[in-house]
Order: C-alpha cells, then sequence, then structure tokens
C-alpha cells in the first residue's frame, strides 16, 4: 500500500537527472498480463532511457503480480532509483519524464480516496477500519459490558407505566452512555495512529448520533457522512459503502471549496486564480491550499538556481539571476513545491466548476 512516508520520498527525490514516471491501468475486467505488458511496450517505444525500460520490464517479468488495479513506476537508473507500486484505485495510463518524479496523480489519489476512517457502532461496541487509496488498510474492534434488558411482570406501581422499573431503565441507559464513551475514546486512539483524514460512522440513526456527540469536536469537524449499517456488514459492504458516501461529501466539499477560493480572490483578501498568480503566490511562500482542475497542465519555465516557477520566459530570474529552463507541466512543479511547503493540495473533479475557475488557483496563508 502507498503510504504518506512513500510519497515524501519521492516529493523530496530531486536528483537534477531525468526520471521515467509510469502509471499503468491494470484493470482485471480489460485485459490479462500479456495484454498489459504489450500497452506498456507501446508508451516505452519512444523512450530514449534504455536502463530504466529494461528496469520496468524486468520489474514486469518477474516481480509485479498483477493483483492491483493499476500500477505506479518511477525510475532513476543513474541514481539507481526504482520505485513500483500497486493501486487498488484505476489509473489513467501515461508516460512522463522529468527531472523529479512525476506525483501530479498520486497526490490527486491522495486527495479524494486517501485516510478514510469508518466506525460502525452500536450500543455495545464498535468496530473500526481504516481505508486508504481504495484498500483496507487496519481494522479493530471493541466490545462493552452486554446490556440486557429484563422484562418484569405485573404492573409498575407508578402511573403511567406498563412494567419494568425505573433503575432498570437508568441502569440500561448508564450502561449505553459508558459504552458509547469507551468506544468514542477507542475510536479516537485508532483515528489518530492512522492519520484519519476524513471519518465516516455507520449504524442507526440513535447510535450514530449518540457516539457522534461524543467524540471531541477535533474529530467532529472531520465527519464526511453517516449511513445505516449493521454491526456484521462484511469489509467490502462497508469499503463500499464508505466510498459511496465519501465521494458524494468530496463533491459538496468541492463546490464549497471553489465558491471560497472564487469570493475570496474577487475581493483580493487570501486568494488567488490563474496560474501566472498561482506561482507568483507560491514564490512568495503564501499558498495554504492549492487548487487544481483533474487533468490541468500546462508548460512553464523554472530557474535552474532558486527553482523559481513563471509561464514567462526571460533571460534570468530576477530573484537570483540563474538562467531559465523549459518545463513541461508547471503545474507539476508547483504541486511538489506546494507540498514540499507542507501546503495541502486539492484536486476538483466535478465538471460543474465555478465559470471563473480556470484550473488552478489558490487559498492563501495571508
Amino acid at each position: 500500500m502507498l503510504t504518506e512516508s512513500d510519497l515524501q520520498e519521492l516529493l523530496s527525490f530531486q536528483p537534477n537527472q531525468p526520471v521515467l514516471s509510469i502509471y499503468l491501468n491494470t484493470e482485471p475486467n480489460e485485459g490479462n498480463a500479456d495484454v498489459y505488458r504489450l500497452r506498456l511496450r507501446t508508451m516505452l517505444k519512444d523512450v530514449a532511457m534504455p536502463k530504466d525500460v529494461s528496469a520496468v520490464e524486468a520489474f514486469f517479468q518477474h516481480h509485479h503480480d498483477w493483483s492491483g488495479r493499476s500500477v505506479a513506476i518511477f525510475s532513476c537508473a543513474s541514481k539507481d532509483f526504482f520505485r513500483a507500486f500497486s493501486l487498488a484505485i484505476p489509473m489513467r495510463d501515461r508516460v512522463r519524464i522529468n527531472v523529479t518524479p512525476h506525483v501530479k496523480p498520486l497526490a490527486n489519489l491522495f486527495d479524494f480516496y486517501g485516510g478514510y476512517g469508518v466506525a460502525l457502532v452500536d450500543k455495545q461496541g464498535v468496530r473500526l477500519f481504516y481505508f486508504h487509496l481504495g484498500e483496507l488498510g487496519e481494522q479493530e474492534g471493541m466490545l462493552g459490558e452486554s446490556i440486557k434488558r429484563t422484562k418484569r411482570g405485573g404492573a409498575s406501581s407508578y402511573p403511567g407505566r406498563r412494567g419494568g422499573t425505573a433503575g432498570q431503565t437508568n441502569y440500561v441507559d448508564e450502561l449505553t452512555e459508558r459504552n458509547m464513551k469507551e468506544s468514542a475514546e477507542f475510536a479516537v486512539h485508532f483515528f489518530q495512529d492512522h492519520n484519519v483524514r476524513r471519518v465516516l460512522i455507520g449504524g442507526t440513526e440513535d447510535n450514530v448520533a449518540q457516539f457522534r456527540s461524543l467524540l471531541p469536536k477535533s474529530w467532529q469537524s472531520l465527519i464526511v457522512g453517516t449511513f445505516p449499517s449493521s454491526m456484521t456488514a462484511s469489509k467490502n459492504e462497508v469499503l463500499g459503502r464508505a466510498m459511496q458516501v465519501g465521494k458524494e461529501a468530496e463533491v459538496n466539499h468541492e463546490h464549497r471549496l471553489l465558491t471560497n477560493l472564487v469570493t475570496n480572490a474577487a475581493k483580493k483578501h487570501a486568494g488567488v486564480l490563474h496560474l501566472d498568480e498561482t506561482l507568483q503566490a507560491l514564490q512568495d511562500g503564501k499558498i495554504q491550499t492549492l487548487v487544481i482542475k483533474e487533468g490541468f497542465r500546462e508548460p512553464g519555465f523554472q530557474c535552474q538556481g532558486c527553482g523559481y516557477l513563471t509561464i514567462i520566459e526571460m533571460p534570468t530570474c530576477p530573484y537570483c539571476g540563474g538562467k531559465f529552463a523549459h518545463v513541461p507541466d508547471a503545474v507539476e512543479m508547483a504541486v511538489h513545491k506546494v507540498m514540499q511547503q507542507g501546503g495541502d493540495v486539492e484536486f476538483v473533479h466535478t465538471d460543474q466548476a465555478e465559470k471563473k475557475f480556470k484550473g488552478i488557483g489558490a487559498i492563501l496563508r495571508y
């Protein structure tokens, strides 16, 4: 499973030598290993990096088990660097050669499918799941004290009661609350340990509401949806439901994000639109969240001295006097720099984007 540390390693790898990046779709219902190898050979026929091509072909010949729905490979033979990741999410075929690994598609995956924490709750316990990039990473569970209701014969001596006792009702309520509190505490530790970025809760409406109210506000803010579910649901059922609810929540999140971005930019306060303004904000270290339309790419120029990115060809860098080199995708380089600076990258997948949003923009720190 591709992890955050794997992504950070790719971001930090800057060899100043050509890096071959490959994404190959290996959906089982679209062919077999022979079909994928043939497509790969077609993708690599014009790549003039023989050592890297040989390393890629050897990997598929001897090491890849074809178990995923796509695979991402990064090779720089001159630096003895080779990384391959099988992915549970289908990816579009592509080949890129640049001085850094082509990580924009992975950043997109992390944004849309990364770090889901799911809690199935009832009055007695909780089942917890960590899903990352469409795969089950971990699952745990906890059971509290068993809740047993005893039906007592005869009518209650209290007016309006038809049976049972106040003591029994209070006992059940107290035990339920204690179990729920312990389940919420257990869930928080689980979510923290796995660096969960979004939370979903399944169960009956009452149980979900009670469990949610017992979570710290910081974790309540990460809840993106709830859904009815049995405690005995299979992991595949939970994954499918979580991805469905998560996608619906992501569409709403993207709409709010774009509205906020366009409004801030219009007021000239903590927001910029268009590639040139975004790259300038990046150079100034102001970007908190880089917002990109999925598939958006534009060429540009990068200073070989300080790394300044621009879409304007200039003889020398205005910051360090260095020379510029053409880069095929300035957006890719911007993704690298924002993530290295600790900023967030959000990808917009909906076609109903704000009309004033032309593919890229940024929400600023100040």
